[in-house]
């Protein structure tokens, strides 16, 4: 008879931090993304080369998308799906064999001169094709059919890390090319589809505990899948024709209808707790990056396409990681609910950190000092969750 995921755990006798996916993976990305921003100021600044095939730009975009958002959807993942199929989780040192593929791809990449471009990709492209083959496993072996959509998004988002690698390697700006749109356009399909199931499920969780007022309107209505289908479609045309006013008009579409969805689940009701408010202020990045990206495309003199972007870069899928992985990290290791002091300048940070890059791009006279307090905030949040969040994540599970 197969073991519990309680006694799974006990039974493993190495490092507590390879107990369970969201661990290694939460404080991996975190570490990451403050290092590489440590890293990317001074290049942006021309004090600092990396011995990289890609070009700084295509190296920053590629370590956010694809290494930092990786591992923060394998801890994700890894926590989720074991709940979703009844299955054990991946532990011991079968997790820290996938976190040693990650590991592996971001010093692939980021030391890649000195490597064929084929050993690259392949490194790097060994963690994602092996975490969606054990996540696959999984879904079907446990008969999750439903979150069958999940596995093909992960496979896409490989896809387009894998085109990533081949327009960097025929010289190609990789970092406004298919494989960089295929990628962002399906981590925001990710948090469109997981975040409107757990931002109004949440939502409605905290909300009945205060037994006061409405509560939010049930996932997946008519609304939402319209929604839904909106954005799917504008990100599908944005893959292929960028510049299209097609393009452009269903991002503003899609932006407007996902506004309407965000403001169907009370988000306005939840100021007194940050651990719930700042999954509302993350989706709200979602159908604001699509309505500057829209604007973007169709008024150019107004708003530059890749000044638009980070907010969906920076905005959405940043804010929403990070409210995950303190969320996650808070239940999973056994304290309270509640968003302390540090995880609240956690999230201040972050916030602080887009808007400045965001305004960096507006008003290019103040990009000296607006860029340079954008990392500055953004390393304050990464290294914040690090070691606000890193010994809990570090040691065995709160007992009682």
């Amino acid at each position: 008879m197969s073991r519990s995921t309680a006694e799974q755990m006990r039974a493993w006798k190495g490092p507590a931090i390879l107990t369970y996916g969201f661990r290694p993976f939460f404080l991996g990305g975190a570490v990451w993304a403050a290092v590489a921003m440590l890293l990317w100021v001074p290049m942006l600044m021309g004090h600092l080369g990396l011995p990289s095939r890609f070009d700084p730009i295509s190296w920053h975009a590629h370590e956010f998308l694809f290494g930092y958002l990786g591992a923060v959807a394998a801890g994700f993942l890894l926590t989720a799906v074991p709940n979703w199929t009844g299955r054990l989780p991946i532990v011991g040192w079968r997790l820290g064999a996938l976190v040693g593929l990650w590991l592996a791809g971001r010093l692939a990449v980021t030391f890649s001169q000195s490597l064929p471009a084929g050993v690259v990709a392949a490194l790097d492209l060994s963690f994602p094709l092996t975490f969606a083959a054990a996540i696959g496993r999984e879904i079907i072996a446990g008969k999750n059919w439903r979150n069958l959509i999940v596995l093909a998004m992960l496979s896409v988002l490989a896809l387009g890390n894998a085109l990533f690698h081949w327009q960097a390697a025929a010289g190609e700006f990789a970092a406004q090319g298919y494989g960089l749109r295929l990628g962002l356009g399906t981590a925001i399909m990710l948090i469109a589809v997981i975040g409107g199931r757990i931002v109004p499920s949440f939502t409605r969780n905290w909300l009945v505990r205060r037994a006061t007022g409405a509560l939010p309107v049930a996932p997946m209505q008519r609304l939402d899948k319209a929604a839904l289908a909106l954005m799917l479609l504008a990100n599908l045309i944005w893959v292929v024709l960028p510049d299209a006013g097609l393009t452009g008009a269903l991002l503003l579409l899609a932006g407007a209808a996902h506004l309407l969805r965000l403001g169907r689940w009370c988000g306005h009701r939840t100021l007194a707790e940050p651990l719930v408010l700042v999954l509302h202020l993350a989706y709200l990045f979602v159908p604001l990056g699509a309505l500057a990206m829209g604007t973007a495309i169709l008024w150019p003199a107004l708003l530059d396409a890749a000044v638009a972007q980070h907010l969906w870069m920076a905005g959405a899928i940043g804010l929403m990681t990070l409210a995950v992985m303190t969320r996650a990290s808070l239940g999973h290791t056994g304290q309270a609910l509640v968003a302390g002091p540090a995880t609240v300048v956690i999230y201040a940070a972050h916030i602080a950190a887009t808007l400045a890059r965001f305004a960096a791009g507006i008003w290019p006279a103040a990009a000296d000092w607006l860029l340079p307090l954008a990392g500055a905030a953004w390393i304050m949040a990464f290294a914040g969750f690090a070691l606000a969040y890193g010994p809990a994540l570090a040691r065995s599970r709160k007992a009682g």
